[in-house]
């Protein structure tokens, strides 16, 4: 049975991923930072819970010792835990501001594949998911008919970059584990206070397509729910 951890998974993109890849066979194991509303949201789905805040090392830590202990291997990491940031003009932003974007979005990344990639490689055809946007892609921001080109939001979109950039990087260190990265499209979650045009399932179909395929599909991409998304 395929072990897949996700974290942020309590609400929004993950709990749906979460609830559709439970029915898809998958043992999964919700990660979430807050433990009341993660035990809640795993018992409602049937899932196991983990304590996990992808900006504290130690929380990270005692999840891996967690998932050792229980599973014994991880088959499935998806890297979904994530914030908008700081609603304020780019005149406003501050240094504090992009530490806290990126120490989630992104350094929380490299703190969770560096934990669990000892679990991963003890799997058959591992696979890392990073939940990344194409508001960090070169190409659709520059594309005025599409949503993409008319978004202002400088540390979002440069984490998100950084998080695609972090995957095929990673992809290329780590020829045993095959790590994707997804653009789930403007999805009416939390984070956009629901204002996106797309359900949360559908904003989860790539990250499930993902989740799901074969380890012949390969490596080092970047898809949307429609296909290969240029970057």
């Amino acid at each position: 049975m395929t072990v897949t951890l996700i974290t942020g998974a309590n609400k929004g993109l993950g709990f749906e991923t979460a609830r559709r890849l439970l029915h898809l066979g998958h043992t999964v194991i919700i990660g979430a930072r807050n433990t009341e509303l993660g035990q809640k949201a795993a018992e409602h789905l049937g899932a196991r819970f983990v304590q996990l805040d992808v900006t504290d090392d130690a929380s990270v830590a005692r999840a891996a010792q967690d998932i050792e202990g229980h599973e014994g291997r991880l088959d499935v990491l998806i890297n979904n835990a994530g914030i908008s940031g700081a609603h304020r003009e780019a005149a406003q932003l501050t240094g504090a501001d992009a530490t806290e974007v990126f120490n989630t979005n992104v350094v929380g990344i490299v703190r969770v594949t560096h934990a669990f990639l000892p679990l991963l490689q003890r799997a058959a055809h591992p696979l890392v998911v990073n939940v990344s946007s194409g508001l960090g892609s070169f190409a659709l921001t520059h594309d005025p008919s599409r949503i993409e080109g008319q978004v202002i939001a400088p540390l979002y979109t440069a984490s998100k970059a950084a998080v695609t950039m972090l995957t095929t990087q990673y992809a290329r260190a780590f020829p045993e584990v095959r790590f994707n990265a997804v653009d789930p499209g403007y999805t009416a979650t939390d984070l956009n206070g629901h204002g996106g045009p797309q359900t949360v399932t559908e904003g989860t179909d790539a990250i499930v397509a993902l989740a799901t395929e074969g380890p012949e599909a390969g490596t080092g991409r970047l898809i949307d729910r429609f296909g290969p998304l240029a970057w």
